[in-house]
């Protein structure tokens, strides 16, 4: 009958999800829970080397908040 494949189905779709979530996981953990950030532009390029010579550990995620900005 046609619901005797929903089971292969339901592996398949499994199998295609998992990559993806450990894939977000393992940046989340190796980036300290900030999402990557992509410069695409000269612009974009230039606010991440500002965050990283303001985060002071020369890591762009690295945030001191305003209060700790000199």
């Amino acid at each position: 009958m046609w619901f005797e494949i929903l089971p292969r189905i339901g592996v398949m779709a499994v199998c295609l999800v998992i990559p993806s979530i450990a894939t977000a996981h393992i940046h989340r953990f190796t980036n300290g829970s900030k999402k990557k950030r992509v410069a695409y532009y000269p612009y974009q390029w230039s606010l991440i080397q500002r965050d990283r010579c303001i985060s002071g550990v020369d890591c762009y995620y690295v945030s001191k908040g305003l209060e700790n900005i000199n």
